[in-house]
């Protein structure tokens, strides 16, 4: 329970920001710290940054990598990432969603990169980007595409790629392959490996797919989204089971992209 002296700390600094004479401001003060159900407004666009990144947009709706790397498979991964990372801010950053025409647009190029089966493919190579595909269905969910069929379809590709004890990984790295082969497997064309689903869970990307569940109205309530959740929390602060991030000092370090 709150002291009185941190209730008014609080009430004070929001009554400060509310004060600032900023929309954008207002809004997120409103919207995030008195959970007020408003509209997004019309000032978050226009702010420096988001104004900035929307400016960018192509008519396509995606967004041009800066740098320029060796070339990989497929042709359009530069684009990919690099619209992933905007579309991220935009939408997470600074809440804005479908009701605008750029975040349609980005959606829509986003969707241009779902399968058949059901992942957003294309971030490594074309082999099963479990972590990726959640990450990317997360973001479109927020941005107001939860009814969506093409978010169900990736929902339940999630649900077919978890590993046996419940939680996910990235198939490639089930595989004991070595780094010349990886290199191949993901920057050229590649059948997708199959997973070793008898491998254990990565809490890295069972965190990334796990986003997706978690802003779903009714897969967040799915009890294979409760046995991710307990698998992950039954690991905070230990190694990760997979050499990327493996460190438990990255359950300290906190980053905003």
């Amino acid at each position: 329970m709150m002291s009185q002296e941190y209730q008014q700390q609080l009430r004070s600094a929001i009554e400060a920001l509310l004060a600032t004479g900023d929309e954008a401001i207002a809004y997120f003060t409103r919207h995030d710290l008195l959970g007020e159900d408003i509209e997004p407004t019309r000032p978050v666009q226009a702010m420096a940054e988001p104004h900035k990144i929307l400016r960018e947009q192509s008519a396509g709706g995606w967004w041009q990598s800066p740098t320029k790397k060796a070339p990989v498979y497929p042709a359009g991964h530069p684009r990919l990432v690099a619209t992933f990372k905007c579309f991220r801010l935009l939408v997470e950053r600074y809440r804005l969603d479908r009701e605008i025409t750029p975040i349609t647009k980005a959606a829509e190029y986003l969707f241009t990169f779902q399968t058949n089966e059901g992942d957003i493919r294309g971030f490594i190579g074309n082999q099963y980007p479990t972590y990726y595909t959640g990450y990317v269905i997360s973001l479109l969910i927020q941005a107001g595409y939860a009814s969506d069929p093409r978010v169900e379809k990736g929902i339940k590709w999630l649900l077919d790629m978890r590993q046996d004890d419940g939680g996910w990984s990235i198939p490639i790295l089930t595989r004991s392959l070595d780094g010349q082969t990886m290199y191949r497997l993901t920057s050229f064309y590649a059948e997708p490996v199959e997973p070793d689903r008898t491998q254990p869970f990565s809490h890295n990307w069972t965190d990334m797919v796990l986003r997706a569940f978690a802003v779903h109205p009714v897969y967040c309530k799915s009890k294979e989204a409760h046995r991710a959740g307990e698998l992950l929390k039954s690991s905070f602060f230990q190694p990760d089971a997979y050499p990327s991030y493996k460190a438990a000092s990255y359950w300290t370090r906190f980053v905003f992209w």
